[in-house]
């Protein structure tokens, strides 16, 4: 079993090593390949690898109880026809930063999708990794906004529960999540912040074999994928 990584992750790298596989930065010539990168390097490869993918209208999709904001998918043209300060992400591709714009948008084509949602301030923000509808590892990566990476603690059974009840996801897949309100209280509300693609996340602290897990999943041979995934593949964006 082959890991195509084109710029190595060292705990990911060491996970699949521990396993027995072998990890490249180049696509080989034969064997059961999984991937760990961009989608515009495995765009311009064509790679023949089944990458799950949330779909780009889930998010916008959610029930407010999920989000607890309101959240649009519309074009950078319509975007920019807004008024105030306004959070602007691509829905997948991560093509720009995600942030929150005013009136400073990227240069992009006006057709460019988007995904624009309220301002709202997270507590705490966590990244978590979903295997079969169950937290399979995760960590804070986020607090107040600022970069701060800690191992999950006694917030796991409850970020376990909250993930139970989302709805339409890929088997293997990366989950973002936020706490609106002071992180002690326990009122606060957990919400969904955004989900991507597995094999294109950082795992922050979480556990590198249960990332690895994850990762290898959502990014493997074609033949391999359920007949539950198989309307997750994502659709190369290849140039002709």
């Amino acid at each position: 079993m082959v890991l195509l990584m084109p710029r190595p992750l060292l705990p990911l790298y060491q996970a699949a090593r521990a396993r027995g596989m072998a990890v490249v930065s180049t696509p080989p010539e034969g064997g059961r390949v999984h991937y760990y990168g961009g989608p515009r390097y495995a765009d311009r490869l064509a790679l023949d690898l089944a990458l799950l993918e949330p779909p780009d209208a889930w998010l916008p999709s959610l029930p407010w109880e999920l989000t607890r904001r309101r959240i649009e998918a519309m074009t950078l043209g319509e975007a920019r026809s807004l008024e105030g300060p306004v959070f602007v992400k691509p829905p997948s591709d991560k093509g720009f930063p995600a942030r929150v714009y005013r009136g400073d948008l990227p240069g992009l084509p006006h057709d460019t999708a988007v995904l624009v949602s309220e301002v709202v301030e997270f507590a705490v923000e966590y990244r978590l990794h979903v295997l079969d509808g169950e937290l399979h590892t995760g960590s804070r990566y986020a607090t107040w906004g600022l970069l701060d990476p800690a191992p999950l603690g006694a917030e796991a059974g409850r970020l376990r529960e909250f993930v139970r009840a989302l709805p339409s996801l890929p088997s293997a897949v990366v989950v973002d999540v936020g706490l609106i309100g002071p992180p002690d209280d326990p009122r606060a509300d957990l919400v969904v912040v955004e989900a991507n693609m597995a094999w294109f996340s950082q795992p922050y602290l979480g556990d590198p074999g249960r990332v690895l897990d994850v990762v290898l999943r959502a990014a493997g041979p074609r033949d391999e994928v359920s007949a539950g995934d198989r309307r997750f593949v994502r659709q190369c964006r290849c140039a002709s």
